[in-house]
């Protein structure tokens, strides 16, 4: 797979595609504003099916990640679940979303051991295809991140980390990505984060059609084409040029998801 980038060429590497209204036109946005590719990730089997279907749909464009987020976690589902994502990796450039989420509203539908359970199989899956893993940590960041490792995973993004310092420490010491969201222009936790975090070790992404600033002025539904905001928060935040973080970023990303970046002749 061949991606030319240019100056200021980005990607979008965790988006829900399958839940983006209006596809096309959105798609269409995103590449007039300078993102060069998109990670689609799933939920569940429809969505992960979905996915496939629109990383199909934009060859080259659109690159499908298999996922089962632990807000749809459910014990009758286990077995097709992780069988569907066994069966359609070689369609795949990675696993996720995945991972934990100990909000008690997502607790009470899939408690810690289901969860954990879940994800262990998730990131054996992970390791056996060497792909990977996009991750989910909503309050449970050192329990994510301990079972990444105990997984023995070589390649693992934390996506729009907001945790503690002493596991961005270690995720950073491990060689693992944090991805930057639109929330950098806002949410301190977050800021933090992508301030610590090394460039060689930060991407960027949309997480679309989330709602960022929810309650506050400003708020927006976000699409693939408000990577470039991610790309201005993370560079204003770190005192560095919009081109350096967009080159850095999308070679962290070609490099991790398997996409060959190189210069037009």
């Amino acid at each position: 797979m061949i991606l030319y980038r240019e100056m200021n060429r980005i990607i979008d590497t965790h988006t829900h595609l399958d839940e983006v209204e209006n596809l096309g036109e959105a798609i269409a946005q995103a590449k007039e504003a300078g993102v060069a590719a998109i990670i689609a990730v799933g939920s569940d089997i429809a969505s992960n099916v979905k996915t496939l279907e629109i990383a199909k749909k934009y060859p080259g464009f659109v690159y499908a990640a298999l996922g089962w987020h632990p807000w749809y976690i459910k014990e009758s589902d286990i077995e097709a679940s992780l069988e569907f994502i066994r069966a359609n990796m070689d369609k795949a450039v990675g696993i996720g979303e995945v991972g934990l989420d100990y909000h008690k509203r997502v607790r009470v539908v899939a408690d810690k051991d289901l969860q954990k359970r879940a994800l262990r199989e998730l990131l054996k899956i992970a390791e056996v295809s060497d792909k990977p893993a996009l991750i989910h940590s909503r309050y449970a960041w050192r329990d994510a991140y301990d079972m990444v490792r105990e997984a023995g995973l070589n390649k693992a993004v934390f996506h729009w980390y907001t945790g503690t310092t002493s596991v961005l420490r270690d995720i950073i010491d491990s060689g693992y990505y944090i991805s930057v969201t639109p929330a950098v222009e806002y949410h301190e936790e977050h800021r933090r984060a992508v301030k610590e975090t090394p460039l060689e070790q930060l991407l960027l992404e949309t997480d679309s059609p989330v709602v960022y600033a929810r309650g506050r002025a400003g708020e927006f539904k976000s699409s693939p084409a408000d990577a470039v905001r991610s790309l201005k928060g993370a560079a204003e935040l770190n005192r560095l040029s919009e081109a350096e973080v967009a080159a850095r970023t999308t070679e962290n990303a070609g490099r991790l998801f398997g996409i060959i970046s190189q210069k037009k002749s």
